[in-house]
């Protein structure tokens, strides 16, 4: 199991990501647009003046991987609401424990399910207030 920040930019993430590779080094692992995401995935609220915004991005560091995405327009980030932790689990089984764990007298934003990138993934806010996402990714 890896924990790994994930930060919500309003619009800059590329910039501030160009700024993490030129401290951490490296290169990018992944790079998504939202005018990349297939057609038939259903995005309510789409703008397309977010197309070019990033909707994910990961730096590899160490053995960590910095995550982010540029929120849609339509959503209003503060201090606070612009930090999740992801958690990458071993099994579809840890992944629905954990979740339904953590997410136990929250607020679920995207229930676990097969993503149209690859993942088994989940989103929602714990009782306390924290971000989290959860996700497995079967070996290849």
């Amino acid at each position: 199991m890896q924990l790994n920040p994930y930060l919500s930019f309003d619009g800059n993430t590329e910039e501030a990501f160009n700024f993490y590779k030129s401290v951490f080094g490296g290169e990018f692992a992944f790079v998504m647009r939202y005018k990349d995401v297939p057609a038939d995935v259903p995005m309510p609220d789409k703008n397309p003046a977010d197309d070019n915004r990033i909707m994910h991005v990961s730096l590899p560091v160490g053995q960590s991987m910095l995550m982010a995405s540029d929120a849609p327009s339509h959503l209003k980030l503060n201090q606070g609401n612009n930090l999740q932790i992801s958690i990458s689990v071993d099994s579809k089984e840890d992944a629905d424990r954990i979740f339904s764990g953590l997410s136990s007298g929250g607020s679920v934003m995207m229930p676990m399910s097969d993503a149209f990138w690859g993942d088994y993934f989940g989103m929602f806010t714990d009782k306390f207030g924290v971000h989290w996402m959860i996700s497995y990714r079967k070996a290849q």
